[in-house]
């Protein structure tokens, strides 16, 4: 989403209407002798444009960069998957894998090299034909840049090439089972040639090859996305999309109960939503729980953090108790979680159920083992962002700071960030302990075990951990044959997360839309991306 010429194009939001009788030649004056009026027909308006079909999308959240080399978190990504695309693509209101801009596949060599063969119909926007070595440019092009999600591409492929216009060939490193899930994340969508080859611009609007094209940008106010008239497939139910930006919860409501937005979408608070399922104007959806809150502890060897000693890992870890957080936070909203693989997923194994919720003496063992207790306290700096993931997430970190103080062996200072400073703060390994939130890349086991604890893949978190053995691990239940073979490997991989305690599952949980009551086609599935173009 980035480009050496700025094409931005203005919205007009006013239009003036002109009538027939208006416009021609003047004609002259009637003789002063003919005192009898001329006989001139009615004037005929311009019949009024018909009224322009749109919908407007109120948020909490935020875009961080526009751009598929960099964008790493949810809001950005579901932007991206309505302004372009991959060769293949979810099933709306599926898990299911179908082709998009390519028509087909095979796959040669034991699965280590994937051919796709593109549409022959693919446009950007601007009508600027994309073709093989767009696929292959836009990718090699992540891949340099090195960005947060480049080890989506990076990881698993050796090398991609144009074979000719409309033929892509992927050789990976290894066999792996979920190549084609791969494919369908904004890492491997192409991008528009504007975009800058070798540098990140954060407010590209260039786009790719998807049912929309943005028309205005600007930041944290206003995004405006119009129909794609070069878009190969069915036209969006919906020409226009205004998406706005609002400052909290609070504000959201406020926009949705006044009928100035159309849809109210992530993030408002458990207790506006039970109230606004009240309302006999609006429609609460419920959206399908894979996405999973975990909080962070800073191993990174480089860091002067005490939570680089394992046992002040585990005794937080023990420390917590999620039934609390449930109840407290989020009005029984959430689930607790005691693994990073989701509950409801293949190999999930509640490994954090040895600690228990809220296990104070556990907690206190092991902060002694580290050289913790009453009158030597561990000092914690407990980090939180304002409304990436909603008006909550104050009261989750106090909850927090509660439930670990009760100890009595940790004194827990709370700071916060917004959410573009705290994203850098944590690439650059500057917070001790911190949330966050996952929503699935892909729906595999490895979408939430790699890219937090393979080593070099969690660089948006700074690198919290690093360790051979599981990196060993990680590779076995990638590349194993069968489900059976990588069921094994996985529930190894989440008993080593619980012995190390880098990253601490914390709540699973369900996302809601609220809606007017005329709007439809809003469809969710696991993958929790709001795609717009079927809202009508």
């Amino acid at each position: 989403m980035k480009g050496g010429k700025k094409a931005v194009l203005i919205l007009l939001v006013a239009a003036t209407l002109l009538f027939a009788g208006c416009a021609g030649e003047e004609k002259p004056a009637a003789p002063a002798e003919t005192p009898k009026p001329a006989e001139t027909p009615a004037a005929t308006p311009t019949p009024a444009p018909a009224e322009e079909k749109m919908l407007v999308i109120g948020v909490t959240d935020k875009v961080t960069d526009m751009d598929t080399a960099n964008a790493y978190d949810f809001f950005t990504w579901e932007v991206m998957n309505n302004v372009m695309g991959g060769l293949y693509r979810y099933k709306p209101g599926t898990t299911e894998l179908e082709p998009y801009l390519a028509e087909s596949y095979e796959v040669q060599d034991s699965g280590k090299v994937y051919i796709f063969h593109l549409r022959k119909d693919l446009k950007f926007a601007d009508g600027t034909p994309c073709t093989a070595q767009d696929v292959v440019r836009s990718i090699k092009r992540v891949m340099d840049i090195a960005g947060d999600p480049s080890w989506l591409v990076t990881d698993f492929v050796e090398d991609v090439e144009a074979v000719d216009d409309y033929t892509v060939k992927f050789t990976l490193k290894t066999p792996i089972a979920y190549f084609l899930s791969l494919v369908a994340t904004p890492p491997y969508f192409p991008v528009h040639p504007d975009y800058k080859a070798n540098e990140i611009d954060s407010d590209q609007t260039a786009g790719g090859v998807g049912p929309y094209k943005i028309s205005k940008w600007v930041r944290d106010q206003e995004l405006i996305l119009e129909a794609n008239p070069n878009f190969f497939g069915d036209a969006p139910k919906t020409p226009k999309i205004i998406i706005r930006f609002y400052q909290d919860a609070t504000t959201l409501r406020l926009a949705i109960e006044k009928g100035e937005i159309d849809i109210a979408w992530r993030t408002l608070t458990p207790v506006d939503i039970e109230s606004l399922k009240k309302s006999e104007n609006l429609q609460v959806v419920e959206v399908p729980g894979a996405f999973i809150r975990y909080l962070v502890l800073n191993g990174n060897e480089s860091t002067a953090f005490p939570t680089k000693d394992v046992h002040v890992r585990i005794g937080i870890a023990a420390a917590i108790d999620r039934n609390d957080l449930n109840q407290r936070v989020f009005l029984g909203t959430m689930e607790p979680l005691y693994s990073l693989v989701p509950i409801g997923m293949w190999s999930y194994k509640p490994v954090f159920k040895d600690y228990g919720d809220g296990n104070i003496e556990l907690a206190k063992q092991h902060l002694a083992m580290a050289g913790y207790d009453e009158n030597n306290k561990l000092k914690l700096e407990l980090w939180w962002t304002p409304t990436h993931y909603g008006d909550t997430e104050k009261d989750l970190a106090q909850v927090i700071k509660e439930q670990l103080e009760a100890t009595g062996v940790i004194e827990v200072e709370l700071k916060s960030a917004e959410w573009s400073t705290y994203v850098d703060y944590a690439r650059k390994s500057a917070m001790m302990a911190s949330f966050f939130g996952w929503y699935p890349d892909y729906l595999d086991p490895d979408d939430y075990t790699t890219p937090f604890l393979k080593s070099g893949s969690n660089r948006w978190l700074g690198y919290p951990y690093s360790d051979p053995g599981m990196d060993e691990l990680l590779e076995k239940a990638a590349t194993a044959p069968t489900q059976e073979e990588r069921t094994q490997y996985y529930e190894q991989i989440q008993d080593k997360l619980k012995e190390d305690s880098p990253i601490v599952p914390l709540l699973q949980g369900k996302l809601f839309v609220v809606a007017k009551k005329d709007v439809k086609g809003i469809i969710l599935d696991p993958t929790m991306l709001f795609r717009y173009y079927l809202l009508e």
